[in-house]
């Protein structure tokens, strides 16, 4: 079994094949956090916490004598506010009006095979029969009746276990929700180092490591997604852990809207991680009878350094959270206009790129930006999702099925989130954008956020999207967010709700995409957000593949690239062959290393194929070849950081090896040469 629980001493241990997680009731019913590290038998750590009487740390409520026992550092599986922990919480709750103050105690555990769900969000499944084992253990507030469950899911030979928690008022009164986390984790001693992959705008996921100081460190984002700007995944290791050996612990957050990771190292030297919902904007009523359940977190732990932990969590995100139909299938080859055209095309020059990718054999045209309304620029029509025949004489299914005669698959570009002020749906509904009452919202590329908490929003946003793709055999969606969430108000919810915008935005945003795939089982779904700003698991419960970033560079991409592979398989990741200089950064890059770099992920090309020099366009035909040969490799191998670009600032080094380990690519990219180079 990989949960045990040992009555005589109160005792959880969750064991996975590299690791075991333990955790033990005490004597007053508190959930103490003992070990998570290395394989080890059920012995009860506890002992580890060397009881002291410190200084101004105080004792609970029903605790007046001993001295020695405080919340403030103790080691606790689920920490609350109002307890004596002064540490970072991940609970803050109370009733209305109050300061908000839990106690929770023990009640009662469960036992389950298979995997727990939560409704309406994206979570780690059971892809085999037997593979995970549930733990479910119900807190209550020591006075009030408030109730917490933790989550568990033991992936026993994935090495990963996932964590989330539900909170039950059962109190009769309201309660107000001001922080509410997935997981705490705590460690009771260490030095250690932090890895998390931070980034801006064409730029992102750029990997910094360094030493966890004293005090609070945080990784975040307020910005209503992941954002662009730090990715919802970090990494505590031992500061001599390297690619092969050493402690490594992964904590990622499966969840698409903005996110709180934080760690503490304490007075005596512990170190706590929290992680879940942001809650700088946030603040959810809930009624009696209520429950709020929080997205997930997976955990995973390597004692063989970071590559072993990237390859844990590779494989449980490829078998356990993508659902897509083409998650094991060769993606198609795809030519995107955007960079070949921007808003200036019709649909003949469409039909010329189509030919000319058709006959060097590529496998479907995705339309982008500005097929819609009157959108011959980013200030308009974003909401009008009706074909413009200006462009498109004859309509659009008259372009999907030429294009379609040409051999090739046919995909199209919406960006159904967003409303343009400049649009037939603003006139008639200014109030479904998010907006503050008196405010001029400002914006963001010419946009604001339409308003999702509101039901009749999601019904027009389904409309738009469905009724688009019923028009013509359309099989590949780009679905795109260019804007983070200001002026966050909205004129439908309660003054009391008005904190629980972003977090219905991102429910919303899962329940769109869930009924989108449920009608059309067979679409391929990209998401992208101004380019990597939703790189994050929550999406890939719903797309087998993300856009990466708006940089298509090849150079800057192998930064962007490696760091993003230490968690997400390379399946997953949008990556195209750009033209040159290119557009993001001026470089001028050879064809044939830019499509070498772009085979790292899916493949395609972004530039218009009729335009490029010959000697680059007869390169085409055989990058393609090539891609298609060793996609299924490149899908399901291995994956292996041997040198780092990022690091070395001269070339960059991997391989992907097969599971039979009979077949593998190497890829070297040599940027700046050196004279007299020593030869390795």
């Amino acid at each position: 079994m990989a949960v045990r629980f040992d009555e005589k001493k109160n005792l959880f241990t969750l064991q996975t094949l590299d690791s075991t997680y333990q955790m033990k009731v005490d004597d007053h019913g508190v959930l103490l956090h003992t070990y998570y590290g290395a394989p080890a038998d059920e012995t009860d750590f506890s002992y580890l916490i060397g009881p002291e009487d410190r200084g101004f740390s105080g004792q609970p409520g029903d605790e007046k004598k001993d001295r020695t026992y405080s919340m403030d550092y103790y080691p606790l599986e689920y920490p609350v506010q109002g307890n004596g922990d002064f540490r970072v919480k991940a609970l803050k709750a109370g009733f209305e009006g109050e300061v908000p103050a839990l106690d929770l105690r023990f009640v009662s555990y469960e036992l389950e095979k298979g995997k727990y769900s939560l409704p309406g969000l994206p979570a780690l499944f059971e892809a085999e029969a037997g593979e995970v084992e549930t733990l479910k253990i119900t807190l209550k507030d020591r006075l009030e009746e408030i109730y917490v469950t933790l989550f568990y899911g033991v992936f026993e030979k994935k090495n990963v276990i996932t964590r989330a928690a539900s909170i039950e008022n059962r109190s009769g009164k309201n309660v107000t929700l001001k922080r509410a986390l997935s997981l705490g984790l705590d460690f009771m001693e260490g030095d250690m180092d932090l890895i998390h992959f931070y980034g801006k705008h064409a730029g992102e996921r750029q990997f910094e490591r360094r030493n966890l100081p004293h005090g609070i460190t945080e990784i975040s984002s307020s910005r209503g997604t992941s954002s662009h700007h730090h990715n919802p995944f970090v990494i505590l290791c031992d500061k001599d852990t390297t690619e092969d050996f050493g402690n490594a612990y992964g904590v990622s957050f499966i969840y698409s809207g903005g996110f709180k990771i934080q760690m503490e190292k304490d007075q005596v030297d512990g170190i706590r991680l929290v992680c879940g919902l942001d809650d700088e904007e946030f603040l959810w009523k809930l009624a009696p009878g209520e429950t709020f359940v929080t997205p997930e977190a997976a955990l995973s732990y390597s004692e063989k350094g970071l590559t072993a932990l990237s390859d844990q969590f590779q494989k449980a995100y490829h078998a356990n959270l993508i659902r897509s139909p083409w998650k094991d299938k060769k993606r198609p080859t795809l030519v995107n206009n955007w960079e070949a055209t921007y808003f200036g095309f019709d649909a003949e020059k469409l039909l010329k790129i189509a030919g000319e990718a058709a006959d060097l054999g590529l496998d479907m045209l995705v339309l982008d930006d500005g097929w819609f309304g009157k959108r011959n620029d980013d200030r308009t029509s974003l909401g009008d999702w009706f074909v413009n025949e200006e462009k498109l004489k004859g309509g659009l299914k008259k372009l999907v099925d030429n294009v379609n005669s040409l051999g090739m698959k046919f995909g199209i570009w919406f960006e159904p989130e967003m409303i343009s002020p400049e649009s037939e749906l603003y006139k008639k509904h200014p109030d479904w954008a998010v907006h503050i009452e008196g405010r001029e919202p400002g914006q963001v590329r010419n946009q604001l956020v339409l308003d999702l908490s509101r039901r009749e929003v999601i019904e027009y946003v389904y409309e738009s999207v469905a009724s688009i793709l019923r028009q013509a055999n359309i099989e590949y969606v780009k679905w795109d967010m260019n804007r983070p969430f200001t002026d966050i108000g909205s004129s439908e919810l309660d003054a009391d709700r008005q904190g629980e915008i972003m977090h219905r935005h991102t429910l919303a945003v899962y329940e769109l995409q869930g009924r989108l795939l449920k009608e059309f089982p067979y679409l391929l779904l990209e998401n992208c957000s101004s380019g990597g700003a939703r790189f994050d698991p929550g999406m890939l419960y719903f797309s087998p593949q993300i856009w990466c970033s708006d940089d298509t560079d090849a150079i800057e991409r192998l930064a962007i690239q490696e760091s993003t592979a230490l968690m997400y398989p390379l399946s997953v990741i949008g990556a195209h062959v750009s033209d040159c200089p290119n557009h993001t950064v001026g470089r001028v890059t050879p064809f044939k290393t830019r499509g070498i770099i772009a085979m790292a992920g899916t493949f395609g090309y972004e530039l218009d194929v009729t335009k490029i020099p010959e000697e680059d366009r007869d390169m085409i035909a055989s990058q393609v070849e090539t891609y298609k040969k060793y996609c299924p490799l490149i899908q399901s191998g291995d994956y292996y950081r041997i040198a780092s670009y990022q690091n070395n600032h001269y070339f960059d080094c991997y391989e992907i090896v097969s599971k039979d380990k009979k077949e593998a690519i190497f890829v070297f990219v040599q940027v700046i040469a050196q004279p007299n180079m020593h030869s390795i």
